[in-house]
């Protein structure tokens, strides 16, 4: 989808993440999402591509940004935070459109998960290239740098 122009990716930021900074900083840290949203782009700009960063707390939203990405972009960079363990319908519409996807946490999921035992199960990474979790704002950052590196490999 590439050839001759930037490559497109879309994050996707799923509930609760519009609180990032107020919102248990001593587990999400203290950086907005917008701050968040601005070094991503700023990151993609130097990198020769675009993305388009957007928020929900509702889950079908969530679903139809996916849906519509398979005519917009070249990757998805998402964070579907508390729906990663819980939603089959954003892990179908991952498996249903031909953009490949990255997972990303801020938190480290897989060690909170020793205490709170229902973030064991992450059904959205399955659906995924691969999931990075557990380093703050820069599991974005590499997120991002990792849909890049697939988009640049499918075109």
């Amino acid at each position: 989808m590439a050839r001759g122009r930037k490559l497109r990716v879309l994050v996707l930021h799923g509930p609760n993440l519009n609180l990032l900074g107020e919102r248990e900083p001593e587990v999400y840290g203290r950086m907005t999402l917008a701050q968040i949203d601005r070094e991503l782009g700023a990151r993609a700009a130097a990198a020769g591509a675009e993305v388009e960063c957007f928020q929900s707390n509702i889950e079908g939203e969530l679903v139809t940004r996916i849906q519509q990405a398979r005519e917009k972009f070249d990757a998805i960079v998402i964070n579907a935070a508390s729906y990663s363990h819980t939603s089959v319908a954003i892990r179908d519409a991952l498996q249903a459109v031909s953009v490949p996807a990255v997972e990303v946490h801020l938190s480290n999921v897989h060690r909170r998960a020793e205490t709170e035992t229902y973030r064991a199960q992450l059904l959205t990474a399955a659906a995924c290239k691969g999931t990075i979790a557990g380093f703050g704002p820069r599991s974005y950052y590499l997120g991002l740098e990792a849909a890049l590196q697939i988009a640049k490999e499918k075109s």
